[in-house]
This record gives structure tokens, C-alpha cells and sequence, in this order.
């Protein structure tokens, strides 16, 4: 299985430290976020990397040159930004027609990746994808899904005030090649997954439960905490 890491955006809300790191690369004690997800999906099984790149791609790049995954890493420069379902059709001939994972690389995350494979091969038939979820303590400010007795997604809600559930989006995916034919119904280059494409894949998607860690690293006092919290699985 391939997969596409997705780590172009600007990382806004953890400035000043991302005026000069890419939010995917800022040091999660003293280690490079992106080198994480390298390491934990490289033992789980992913064969090949995707890394797109916009905000300080130059950074990542010379991270990329310098790491021991760098013979299995494919970089794509993305001069305008393409959103996430963008950059997944955009790129459509690097997965070969084969299942692959998509992953919002400025998240940090621990699980049995494993089990996350596993349990999308084990999918509902009519499931095309399968989510990785986990409870938020802060649900408000994530995407929450519901689900049926299958665990599979039947409602999906984006950021609003009162969330009926804390089972969050973990942004991380797995993918059939079907996602296209879905993608390709868009005229705007620019697609994103939670605002235009989840909500046309309601009961098409199948859950994974993340007991172990996830969390958005996108506040200063996320970060922070991950700082501490992060000496538990590593």
C-alpha cells in the first residue's frame, strides 16, 4: 500500500514557531513530526510516499534528502494549493489503481496501523473508505461522526457549536480507487475532504477507533502538550 501525506499548509495558528518550519516538520521532542508518520506507516506496511508540499516546501525537501526513508519518498511541489480531495486526484496515478491511505501529516498520531489496514480489508462491501476516529475532548472544534451498529458513517458534522457525538474525524483514511470517480465530479481543482466529499460518502464509510493517541497539534498548547504526552509511545 502507498500512501499520500498531506503537509502543505501554512500552520497558521502555531506561529511565531511556523514562520520558519513547516507545521509538519516542527520538533515533537527534539524529533521531527513528519518523521514519525514515516517511521510508524514504513513498519505497518506502506511500501511508497507521497509528500505534497506548498508553505516552505524547500525545508521539507532538504528533510526529505537527508532522511533514511528518502529512496521511498516522492515529493510534489503544489505551486497554488489544491486542498486535500485536490491533491488526492491530482495525484492519481501514483496509487496504481490500488487501495491507499491519505494523511494529514500535521497531526500526531499513535495506533496499530496494523489493525487500521486490517480492519478497512474487513470493510462493510458497500464501504469504499475507511476513517480512522477518536474521542475528542473538544468536539466542537473537529468534524463528528455518527454511526450505525457496523460502524459505519451515517452523519457527518464539520466544526459546529453542538456537536451530537465526540467521535471525531481523526484525518487519517484509507481509500478504494472508487474515491475518483467521486473527485471527478467536482469542475473546481480545488477540493476539500470534509466540506465536499465526506458528505457525499455518507454509509460508504467504514470507522477505525484510535484508543491509543491522536491529536491536532495546530494550538500552542496542543503542541505543548505533546511535548509530554508523546514520552508514552515512544
Amino acid at each position: 500500500m502507498k500512501a499520500l501525506l498531506l503537509a502543505a499548509g501554512f500552520g497558521t495558528r502555531l506561529r511565531p514557531i511556523t514562520d520558519s518550519v513547516p507545521k509538519c516538520l516542527v520538533p515533537i521532542n527534539d524529533r521531527a513530526l513528519l518523521d514519525y508518520w514515516l517511521e510508524n506507516l514504513h513498519k505497518a506496511g506502506i511500501e511508497e510516499f507521497l509528500i505534497n508540499t506548498h508553505y516552505l516546501h524547500r525545508e521539507v525537501e532538504k528533510f526529505v534528502s537527508n532522511s533514511k526513508y528518502k529512496n521511498i519518498v516522492y515529493l510534489k511541489y503544489e505551486p497554488k494549493l489544491l486542498l486535500t480531495g485536490g491533491t488526492i486526484l491530482n495525484n492519481r496515478n501514483f496509487f496504481n489503481d490500488e487501495a491507499f491511505m491519505v494523511v494529514h501529516a500535521d497531526n500526531l498520531c499513535f495506533c496499530d496501523f496494523k489493525e487500521f489496514i486490517k480492519s478497512h480489508h474487513n470493510r462493510p462491501g458497500k464501504c469504499i473508505a475507511t476513517m480512522m476516529i477518536f474521542e475528542s475532548n473538544n468536539p466542537k472544534e473537529c468534524g463528528v461522526v455518527q454511526l450505525d451498529k457496523d460502524g459505519v458513517v451515517t452523519k457527518f458534522y464539520e466544526k459546529i457549536d453542538n456537536p451530537p457525538s465526540n467521535l471525531a474525524n481523526g484525518a487519517v483514511y484509507i481509500f478504494e480507487p472508487e474515491i475518483f470517480n467521486i473527485l471527478k465530479r467536482f469542475e473546481n481543482k480545488k477540493i476539500d475532504l470534509s466540506t465536499q466529499v465526506i458528505p457525499l460518502l455518507l454509509d460508504k464509510i467504514y470507522t477505525y477507533y484510535n484508543s491509543v493517541y491522536l491529536k491536532d497539534i495546530g494550538t500552542i498548547k496542543n503542541y505543548a502538550l505533546s511535548q509530554i504526552e508523546v514520552l508514552k509511545y515512544i
